[in-house]
């Protein structure tokens, strides 16, 4: 298999296609390093943010704690590494961090041209609209002739001209360089429509002077499928991560949760003593503890529990759980069974 990779590593870079870093054992250098290096947006109100004593919090960086108590079994064993839409991906593929868990887009083009290994959909998103209360605008479609705040280098950007050109709509775009830049420009009223990805611009509106008076409008103009990112060349750390994710939708799916991981520890129900590691040797086989979910949950809490702290209606941001909500429950997260 080595040989193989080896083989395969060496005809994507003779072909330009992307340069990998000298080692892949990633889960090893963490465990000999004893710290876990996790790129996080700047500051993503939500999502992922220091605040004023320097704490990270967010849902990107619960992934982080979680991926950290599975390795290391301890949350805190992360440190923190911010990082911009431009820098985020050579971070990754040079070896600056271990894991990219900060709002990014999963597409073909990013697998394929940068050597990456998305894990899996910890958020499902859409590209929308915010706009001022006043501008009294129902839909997407009443935006022609606007002038729209547009980050620079994202998929955003090249999504806002696809939508105006497919429906006939012209507009003017104000390009920015960071998400900070452009709620200042939307707030100072040199564009009268900021875009991005719905989960964003309910992050933004928190930073307005009066967050009330502006909306987001309720058409989702793309898909945008944000998850943790690995690189390509390490399948092994690539697993481990994405089972993690697996496990946090699992726990919930099977009611283990951060208070209730002891009550599970008696459950006589296969799939949750799998879960737990009661049975089986499935935390062995990741080259971790067969206790590493429990662990996990009763750290950091199960998927429900962090979407809900950091995200959901009773939260600052106030977003409805939608297709991230279960599958059993009228949404599309589902994961496979630990079995």
């Amino acid at each position: 298999m080595a040989r193989h990779l080896r083989l395969v590593a060496g005809a994507l870079m003779a072909f330009g296609v992307f340069a990998l870093p000298a080692s892949a054992a990633t889960l090893d250098a963490v465990k000999e390093r004893g710290r876990l290096l996790c790129g996080v947006n700047t500051s993503l109100s939500g999502f992922s943010a220091p605040d004023a004593g320097g704490k990270w919090t967010g849902f990107d960086v619960d992934f982080c704690k979680a991926v950290a108590v599975a390795v290391l079994g301890d949350a805190e064993k992360v440190d923190y590494v911010p990082l911009t839409t431009a820098d985020r991906f050579e971070a990754l593929t040079s070896g600056k961090i271990d894991l990219l868990s900060r709002n990014t887009t999963w597409t073909m083009g990013r697998e394929t041209g940068l050597g990456l290994t998305f894990v899996g959909v910890t958020y499902y998103d859409g590209q929308g609209f915010m706009v001022p209360r006043s501008a009294n605008l129902m839909s997407a479609l009443e935006l022609t002739g606007s002038k729209v705040c547009v980050q620079a280098g994202t998929t955003t950007e090249a999504n806002l001209g696809d939508y105006f050109a497919a429906n006939n709509m012209t507009f003017e775009a104000v390009v920015t360089a960071s998400p900070d830049e452009s709620i200042a420009v939307y707030e100072d009223g040199r564009c009268g429509v900021l875009t991005s990805d719905m989960s964003q611009l309910y992050a933004q509106r928190l930073k307005l002077d009066q967050p009330d008076e502006h909306i987001i409008l309720p058409d989702a103009i793309s898909k945008e499928p944000l998850g943790p990112a690995v690189r390509m060349d390490d399948p092994q750390w690539a697993m481990l991560v994405k089972w993690v994710y697996y496990a946090l939708l699992n726990a919930e799916e099977l009611g283990v949760a951060s208070d209730t991981v002891d009550a599970a520890l008696a459950s006589n129900k296969p799939e949750v003593r799998r879960l737990i590691g009661i049975e089986g040797r499935f935390g062995e086989e990741l080259g971790l503890t067969n206790d590493w979910a429990a662990q996990m949950v009763r750290a950091v809490g199960n998927y429900g529990e962090i979407y809900e702290t950091n995200l959901g209606v009773d939260s600052p941001l106030g977003i409805p759980r939608g297709m991230n909500q279960l599958w059993s429950r009228g949404g599309i997260q589902y994961a496979p069974p630990v079995r």
